[in-house]
């Protein structure tokens, strides 16, 4: 064997396992071997894993963890791998099996909704333990999925008595005036990615009920003006496109016994350019005030197509060089009078 090479042996309990690990076309094997620069060969139950003693130890890791998951029957798919991956290379992969083991709420067909990283496992423990809680980041890291599952499990264990969501209805490029339909008609469109998370998590008749009773309100935020809102789990969306006065407004709702979730992408604002983020804003004021948490989702966090985090990390990158080229901003013509 060539110096530094070694051969490492995991043995697998069950074909079941085995089978979900390797995925469709071994693809899922394709991706370790390709990420620790290993070779993975399959005898029996047993897996052989031959590279660099280090490399082949960290394909070891990454497979045991993909076998763990498969034991308590979750879906291996390319997501789930390229993540663990990732953690086992920071050396964090002991994560994966306590993230397998949080559920935060059952859908009505019976799927169970789980933190798919250590930052939505971060985020759900912030919604449990503090009033407000502030979700920042880019599209495709399940801000407003999971607060909707956070909102669903806390109505069913009575802890509130009403789900709220709302969202500010941002005219994007077009006027609402010119919509067709009622007010409601004309605002349900920017509603929309709600209503789906509810429509999943509770299922369309019994959420109908519920928004019949009262018990589900989902509504733009104008509709928050001038109201206490008590005993209810309340979650603002797409709060980046909110203005400053919006935002105070929205905080200042805040009742007895409820719980607030704040969501929001601050690199996708629709408002005029003339216009400060009420959610940049409110980050920055509320940062270190007791009972609120403020929870940063990244890149590392997208659970949707591989691309979608390829696409946020180049806009990443654009903006951050965009930044280093932009001039200093000159100097004010007081200074220039006195000099």
């Amino acid at each position: 064997m060539v110096m530094g090479m070694t051969e490492r042996t995991v043995n697998v309990d069950r074909v079941e396992d085995l089978i979900a690990v390797f995925g469709s076309f071994d693809e899922n094997i394709k991706r370790i071997e390709d990420a620790f620069a290993v070779t993975i060969v399959n005898r029996g139950t047993d897996l052989h894993i031959a590279g660099q003693t280090e490399e082949a130890d960290k394909a070891v890791r990454a497979l045991e963890g993909l076998l763990a998951l498969a034991a308590k029957g979750e879906v291996i798919d390319e997501q789930r791998v390229r993540y663990l991956i990732t953690l086992v290379k920071e050396g964090n992969e002991d994560y994966v099996t306590r993230m397998a083991e949080d559920v935060v709420c059952i859908t009505a067909k019976g799927k169970p909704i789980k933190a798919k990283t250590v930052g939505q496992q971060k985020y759900m423990k912030a919604i449990a333990k503090n009033t407000v809680t502030l979700g920042v980041g880019p599209a495709g890291t399940g801000k407003t999925y999971l607060a909707v599952a956070a909102a669903v499990a806390a109505f069913r264990a009575r802890e509130v008595n009403r789900i709220i969501l709302t969202r500010p209805a941002v005219e994007a490029g077009e006027r609402l005036g010119f919509l067709p339909g009622d007010l409601q008609n004309k605002v349900d469109p920017y509603l929309r990615p709600l209503y789906d998370a509810l429509y999943e998590m509770l299922g369309a008749e019994t959420f109908l009920k519920y928004q019949e009773r009262g018990s589900i309100e989902v509504a733009p935020l104008a509709y928050m003006r001038g109201r206490t809102l008590d005993d209810s789990f309340i979650i603002l969306d797409e709060a980046q496109n909110t203005t400053r006065e919006q935002m105070k407004m929205f905080l200042t709702r805040l009742g007895f016994g409820s719980k607030i979730v704040i969501t929001g992408d601050v690199t996708q604002i629709d408002l005029p350019s003339d216009k400060t983020s009420g959610l940049k804003d409110a980050v920055r004021i509320l940062d270190g005030v007791k009972d609120i948490a403020i929870c940063r989702l990244t890149s590392a966090d997208v659970v949707r197509h591989a691309l979608v985090q390829e696409i946020i990390n180049a806009y990443e990158k654009a903006e951050k060089k965009a930044e280093a080229l932009r001039p200093a901003k000159p100097a004010s013509s007081r200074y220039q009078r006195k000099k």
